[in-house]
């Protein structure tokens, strides 16, 4: 991460855009841009880190897992133009929190209602699996992230184990995390106590292997998303 201190947002997700810590991921990102999927042959693909998607005052934190390689890596935005993201896109557009049901591409004019989307490993990663090493590298990006948040930041809906267990060492930064730390499951709900207290849910990841077999349906993600925005104060 750079030395110098980012004040905002914006400059935050401007100076993500141009980590190249991770050799393996930079490769990885950068040969998938190269060659392409044969149904994205004419895209010139995004292939740099993907940085959090949202406004700057959100209540709401969305945490996945990293960008897929032709989804996020190719257009720039998280969880932009792949099932995945059209499973949550749809959720949070049913529950009033998105201004439409798809995000194909940046400009598409997809807009979040008090809701960040982000990661906590900013590139795609070979067959979705982020090394241990990559994940502390990528750690302060969103730490940075969520002190930038912190003022009007009342609750996190973490997508899947692996963002589960990347994001308390983040969040202890700031606030309280029990020991033991909480465990992750569909459904959990934990709070943790700090100025203000930050109410932390669990949901399975949105991965096609979780919505295609049914142990992610809709109505369950909505029913996460729904009670995470009450918290919030969106809903």
């Amino acid at each position: 991460m750079t030395r110098r201190k980012l004040h905002t947002l914006a400059e935050l997700d401007t100076a993500v855009t141009g980590c190249r810590r991770c050799p393996r991921l930079v490769a990885w990102r950068e040969e998938v841009a190269a060659t392409k999927r044969a149904a994205f042959a004419d895209w010139t693909y995004w292939g740099r880190p993907v940085p959090g998607f949202g406004p700057a005052d959100a209540s709401l934190a969305i945490v996945g897992l990293a960008p897929a390689a032709h989804g996020a890596n190719r257009t720039g935005r998280m969880f932009t133009g792949d099932r995945s993201g059209d499973f949550l896109y749809q959720a949070l557009y049913d529950l009033g929190l998105a201004s439409q049901p798809t995000s194909t591409h940046i400009g598409d004019g997809l807009e979040l209602k008090g809701v960040r989307i982000t990661a906590p490993v900013k590139c795609a990663p070979p067959a979705n699996k982020p090394l241990p090493s990559e994940r502390d590298n990528c750690r302060p990006w969103l730490v940075r992230e969520f002190e930038l948040l912190l003022p009007t930041l009342r609750a996190v809906v973490v997508l899947g184990a692996f963002g589960w267990q990347a994001l308390l060492p983040v969040l202890a930064q700031t606030w309280t995390v029990p020991k033991p730390a909480p465990k992750f499951g569909h459904g959990a709900h934990f709070v943790l106590p700090g100025t203000p207290d930050l109410h932390l849910f669990g949901s399975f990841h949105v991965s096609q292997q979780n919505t295609f077999t049914g142990r992610l349906t809709p109505a369950k993600l909505r029913d996460v998303l729904g009670r995470a925005g009450a918290v919030a104060g969106l809903l």
